[in-house]
């Protein structure tokens, strides 16, 4: 790329140990704005390896696919990707527990940080708001299970690799397109958390819920989720919310 797609943009957060605290993100825009148009928003959470506060490390896996010249053609929109301070997470949960924990009654500080981000994109772009998508990985899968939970009505659909979700949440989650990726050799979170969170919305009566179990495929499943080759990239775009 000639140019860093990414811009470096700012919001400030109070709240538990946060007082009027910097928390630093990257936005992708579409390459070009027409008047009078909105485009889709692609929220992304990273996983447990991204985090820090360089500004940077986050961009790895779904932010660079989006930035390549075939992604930023066939699909403009603004990608979102916050960044999960060192020893933080999305979602207060043991990832490595083979059974869900009850979703926390708030969203952490993390996630919070990251709807701040998300709203003030809305506000200050042209985003299509029947168009909002969420994803993430790892830790950020877990994220996404717990902020699509919480509110499912933002969002037009979801990719969710390698996480987990409180399963007890799912018939909030019976109408809204998600796809879920995990392989079923990952050491790093069980399996057993998205066959149950499946399971549970198809339980639920959810008839949008899509479901790929990588054979022989460890924790890096995001590669193939990302991929050209699976599909869930256009897929998620294809995706509309009933304004």
């Amino acid at each position: 790329m000639a140019e860093e797609p990414y811009e470096e943009l700012s919001i400030q957060y109070s709240g538990g140990d946060y007082q009027d605290e910097t928390f630093r993100y990257r936005l992708m825009k579409p390459e070009t704005i027409e008047q009078g148009k909105s485009y889709p928003l692609v929220l992304f959470l990273h996983g447990a390896g991204e985090r820090g506060d360089d500004n940077a490390a986050q961009l790895a896996y779904l932010p660079r696919e989006m930035a390549s010249e075939t992604n930023r053609k066939a699909f403009p929109c603004f990608v979102l990707a916050p960044q999960c301070r060192k020893g933080k997470k999305w979602v207060d949960v043991d990832w490595s527990d083979a059974s869900a924990a009850a979703m926390p009654e708030s969203p952490s500080h993390m996630m919070n940080t990251a709807i701040k981000m998300m709203k003030r994109t809305i506000d200050e772009n042209p985003v299509d708001t029947s168009r909002v998508y969420v994803t993430g990985l790892s830790m950020g899968g877990y994220g996404s299970w717990d902020l699509a939970a919480r509110h499912p009505e933002w969002f037009a659909a979801a990719i969710i690799v390698c996480g987990g979700g409180d399963d007890k949440q799912a018939a909030k989650l019976a109408e809204l397109p998600i796809w879920v990726f995990h392989g079923d050799a990952d050491k790093g979170v069980p399996v057993e958390r998205s066959r149950n969170m499946v399971a549970a919305i198809k339980d639920a009566g959810g008839k949008k819920i899509k479901y790929s179990e990588l054979p022989g495929v460890g924790h890096n499943s995001w590669n193939h989720a990302y991929s050209e080759e699976s599909g869930a990239i256009p897929w998620m775009f294809d995706q509309k919310r009933a304004k």
